[in-house]
């Protein structure tokens, strides 16, 4: 069911992507423009869109620009490339001037934004990627770093190439409606619920993720209702979901609430069948080359996530209102004009039954295409999800 593949920093760099050297080539550890060229075309053959990892807060010390710098100190052209650059005092790597690191990770040297030769190679590098490999849209590194107005001329230039080209920027902290808003980015990394997605469960508290989503996309004043956040439960930089979670029968109903909630479910390369990953091991624990992907029943359960999601009205545009609550189970509505579905989750290792006005008498479950009479009550079995698209 996946339809777009986001793919980490894959241009020329030092050591892990994220320190380039060179935006207008493939690393060569992974091969090479023409290479990365045939993949792109045939994930858009089988219906694939792609996304990029756009590193632009920040080059790495073999960026060719900063060593014009280092060899040529004062003199060199490209001394206003580098954010606070100057002749005052030495870095801590040994160079003959100063310049701003990345959260102080001097191997990370900050771009000048502001500067209008930086902005004009940077959207020249997005340029060739849109023309050289068709990409469909950017992750934006660090966005929170990033100057703004750079966000606008890049949104500019983008959506002037492409009107559905998509902007997603990492956003740990903050308000969302900074960053992603008519002017700049179309989402923002939702890392507010990555973390209540797990602990709701492992605390066995449903009102701690019911909470956010209803202060996000609630009818009565949800503050993102307007945006389409990007919905995750891992990714490269934290655990995966199977090393976080104490209990692994509910793996199947976080991504239930993933692909139920507001907003994009994404998923991260192995952890749709289960694959483990602690940071404390280090990032190749989070980060691993798998010899090839696994199916289990998780995987499989995900796939009809998706399937039924794509289908749906509700669970793509549809508001949210809660409807049950209790510390293990939690029933919501997801409803537009066009249709109303109710999803119902227990965390228990127990069956509940659920009594609630559903505003119907008949559903249909969206994976097996049965119908659903509310008339009795609304049975669970343990560590169970259902969703039933009502009847008008």
């Amino acid at each position: 069911g996946v339809n777009a593949l986001y793919i980490g920093p894959v241009f020329e760099s030092s050591e892990h992507g994220y320190d380039t050297r060179d935006y207008y080539n493939i690393d060569r550890r992974l091969g090479s423009n023409e290479d990365f060229k045939r993949l792109c075309r045939e994930l858009h053959e089988n219906g694939i869109r792609v996304v990029l990892d756009g590193v632009f807060n920040h080059v790495g010390r073999e960026f060719w620009a900063f060593q014009d710098v280092q060899k040529n100190g004062a003199a060199s052209p490209y001394c206003g490339w580098f954010h606070n650059l100057n002749f005052g005092g030495g870095s801590p790597l040994g160079d003959p001037f100063w310049y701003e690191g990345w959260q102080g990770h001097y191997n990370l040297v900050k771009l000048n934004l502001r500067n209008p030769d930086v902005v004009s190679h940077l959207l020249g590098a997005v340029g060739m990627w849109i023309d050289e490999f068709g990409i469909d849209g950017l992750r934006l590194d660090a966005a929170d770093c990033v100057d703004m107005d750079f966000f606008h001329q890049l949104r500019n230039y983008c959506k002037g190439r492409n009107p559905d080209f998509w902007l997603m920027g990492e956003i740990i902290h903050g308000d969302y409606n900074r960053w992603a808003n008519p002017g700049a980015l179309d989402s923002v990394t939702n890392y507010e619920c990555r973390k209540g997605l797990y602990s709701s469960h492992n605390d066995k508290n449903y009102f701690e993720i019911a909470y956010s989503l209803n202060r996000q996309s609630g009818g009565n004043g949800g503050i993102y209702r307007s945006l389409c956040l990007y919905n995750f439960v891992d990714n490269h930089d934290v655990n995966r979901l199977a090393s976080t979670l104490s209990n692994h029968s509910h793996l199947c109903n976080v991504y239930t609430l993933l692909y139920t909630m507001p907003g994009v479910p994404s998923l991260y390369y192995g952890s749709e069948w289960g694959a483990e990953g602690d940071k404390k091991n280090g990032d190749p624990s989070l980060r691993p080359s798998f010899a090839a992907p696994e199916w289990n029943e998780l995987t499989d359960w995900i796939s009809k996530l998706a399937e039924a999601k794509k289908g749906s009205d509700a669970l793509n545009y549809g508001e949210f209102r809660s409807v049950v609550l209790t510390n293990k189970q939690c029933i919501f509505e997801r409803k537009t004009n066009q249709e109303r579905v109710l999803v119902a989750i227990n965390a228990d290792s127990e069956a509940y039954t659920a009594h609630f006005d559903a505003g119907c008498g008949m559903a249909e479950d969206l994976i097996t295409g049965k119908p659903h009479d509310f008339g009795g009550g609304s049975e669970l079995p343990p560590y169970s999800a259902y969703f039933w698209k009502c009847e008008h």
